[in-house]
């Protein structure tokens, strides 16, 4: 319960983050009211065993009937409802369904949670630290605007009465009045300088972190949400921090300025002034201009309308979008800024030392204005295309210019690499080259980066395969998943071995002219189940990878009929096969029989939960009988597809 309560006090970007992790599958209102029990098992065991679910399934079930009962003793009648209303929702889903309700949702949702917070407390604190000293620096700035205000009245007096000396002769008394006030004079010049060097050394600490920490943590950020990871954090917490730092500065600008005014009317020998003024001005103008120059980011990458989960890949002719954003909201700054989008680079030409540029169609200039949903500057191209065919890593740069009395300040961003295809056949290899570039590299102008491409460490690849399936279906990939394509792409010597490198050339060329490229085979089973198989996929009827020795290890001493679904290790273009247990009269032998595989093509025609259904073969008795009776571990096979049959079978 107290993780519970810990979530609920996370800032308000996290809270988004947990409520996205609970909807009607599993509603956040059982988080709510059994915080205590959820909280008290291990939840990363639980996904790994199926029969612990399966407990753990029906142990979920008989809490919410306690929940019921306590709200019925309150004379809770909404709340009674809410809960019943739960529990039917759950068990309308049968008892198949167990294992991936616990898996896939339940420990979806409390591993994350579990993982949330330790996470989040860093963040959290890191991003404390951060308002603290932006808040330091706005106090210190209206700090320093007081102390010139009482500067000013103190030199207007001073003068006034400087004045009526020299008008009225000399006075011994009066004198001394006027050195004693020269005196102070010097004392809050001296004051007032110091202020503004405390600002401006607090403002380039705050602008460091900002530029050398948070920028580059939301750039990795975006990279891991590029190629299918968590989604990246929004900008609106950087822009608050790099706009406050902007503001700051452009206010000991203007103070700085009035400090002059202020010298020109009266200065003196040693004049605090005059001896710090000038490199104030400098270190002022160089933190703004620094601040500027790397408050220009790609909000959003570049990206076909038709493929919004492939970005970074584009093809010749088809329009894309990208998003550029100014991360210091000032308004003088809305309708300043014209953004040109610049030609491609290709990776080849720079060994030939000279950049090699490439024409985009479509208005490649826009003017940034202010975003009515969160004021920030932004610009959004949504009507570029690409004019040439290459096979290399390509980059858009965006260009553009902040002109003010006595500032000029150039600004560039550039995209990450993208790969241009004149086919959508050509769509697989280029996502192939967007993740493996992204999982290795984090500088966004390595576009020689294929001419030697570095090998990966299985625990990275493994987090990014999973992410293929999590963010296109709502399951990614479990340990056993995983492990069945470990051992496929390191060899079982080096299974489970996470730092176990696997080269370029073995996720994406053909190894030989009998094989495929694993990952092509990956993309064809990705696309299976997109076509044919999302609902049997997100619902975990099919265990998917699993090795043809790993399955008989796991069908052996079941039941006869028990059965599984595992996709075909064969087919480049993506199959589905299934595999039944079948014992000797006696019990001795065990046999596993498998079926051909079924595509694309034989599943456009029937669907899959109904192949199974009607699945027949001939017995001892030459009478054509259903093999399939329980899809694995022991759940009846109309329990776990009736729902999916073209037409209901009887009694469902």
């Amino acid at each position: 319960m107290a993780q519970w309560f810990q979530l609920q006090k996370l800032d308000s970007n996290y809270l988004e983050q947990v409520d996205q992790l609970y909807d009607e599958t599993f509603p956040m209102e059982i988080r709510q009211y059994l915080s205590g029990w959820i909280e008290s098992h291990d939840w990363d065991t639980v996904a790994t065993s199926v029969s612990l679910a399966t407990i753990r399934f029906h142990d979920l079930l008989g809490q919410l009937d306690d929940q019921y009962s306590r709200f019925a003793l309150e004379n809770n009648f909404l709340l009674q409802h809410n809960v019943r209303k739960i529990k039917r929702k759950l068990q309308v889903r049968p008892g198949w369904n167990v294992s991936v309700k616990e898996d896939h949702i339940v420990c979806n949702c409390f591993c994350q949670e579990n993982v949330g917070p330790i996470q989040n407390n860093v963040v959290l604190e890191k991003q404390k630290e951060l308002d603290n000293k932006v808040k330091d620096l706005r106090n210190q700035v209206q700090d320093a605007e007081q102390e010139i205000k009482s500067l000013e009245d103190l030199q207007d007096e001073h003068d006034f009465k400087k004045k009526t000396l020299q008008s009225r002769g000399t006075i011994r008394e009066e004198e001394m009045v006027i050195r004693v006030m020269f005196i102070k004079l010097n004392i809050t010049r001296e004051v007032v300088v110091h202020q503004i060097a405390d600002v401006l050394n607090l403002a380039g600490q705050i602008q460091e972190t900002l530029v050398k920490e948070e920028m580059p943590e939301w750039k990795h950020r975006q990279q891991i949400a590029c190629i299918g990871g968590p989604p990246n954090a929004c900008l609106d917490q950087l822009q608050t921090w790099f706009t406050a730092v902007a503001e700051g500065l452009q206010q000991v600008r203007q103070q700085l300025k009035k400090l002059q005014e202020l010298e020109q009317k009266y200065t003196y020998e040693n004049d605090p002034i005059t001896q710090r003024k000038s490199s104030l001005e400098e270190r002022a103008l160089v933190l703004f201009k620094t601040l500027i120059v790397n408050s220009i980011v790609v909000e959003r990458q570049p990206c076909m309308p038709t493929h919004p989960q492939r970005p970074l890949v584009l093809k010749t002719g088809v329009q894309f979008t990208v998003k550029i954003r100014l991360l210091v909201k000032l308004q003088e700054f809305n309708y300043q800024f014209k953004v040109k989008a610049l030609d491609y680079i290709s990776s080849k030409c720079m060994l030939l030392s000279r950049f090699r540029k490439f024409n985009i169609f479509g208005t490649n200039t826009k003017v940034m204005n202010m975003e009515e949903s969160n004021g920030s500057l932004a610009a959004e191209f949504r009507h570029l295309g690409p004019l040439i065919v290459t096979e290399e890593l390509h980059s858009i740069s965006f260009e553009t210019q902040l002109t003010q009395p006595g500032l000029q300040v150039n600004l560039e961003t550039t995209s990450l690499p993208i790969v241009v295809i004149s086919n959508v056949s050509q769509l697989p290899s280029a996502w192939a080259s967007v993740m493996w570039y992204n999982m290795l590299t984090s500088e966004s102008k390595n576009l020689s980066f294929f001419l030697s491409p570095p090998q990966v460490t299985w625990s990275q690849l493994s987090k990014v395969l999973s992410w293929q399936f999590s963010s296109i279906t709502k399951r990614g990939l479990n340990d056993e998943q995983l492990s069945m394509l470990g051992d496929k792409l390191l060899g079982r010597e080096a299974v489970g071995n996470p730092n176990g490198l696997i080269p370029w050339t073995k996720f994406c060329k053909n190894v030989n002219e009998k094989s495929f490229p694993f990952w092509l085979w990956i993309e064809g089973i990705l696309d299976l189940i997109k076509r044919h198989l999302l609902c049997l996929w997100n619902d975990g009827c099919i265990m998917g990878f699993v090795s043809k020795e790993r399955e008989k290890a796991l069908l052996k001493d079941k039941e006869p009929g028990t059965f599984l679904l595992r996709f075909s290790e064969s087919s480049r273009e993506g199959a589905v096969t299934f595999t039944w247990v079948e014992h000797s009269n006696d019990g001795v032998y065990v046999h596993l029989h498998a079926v051909e595989p079924y595509t694309k093509k034989e599943l456009a025609a029937v669907s899959f939960p109904d192949i199974l259904h009607n699945y027949k073969v001939m017995a001892a008795e030459n009478i054509p009988e259903n093999p399939l009776v329980y899809l694995y571990p022991r759940i009846p096979k109309d329990s776990a597809l009736a729902r999916y049959y073209s037409r209901p079978t009887e009694g469902n």
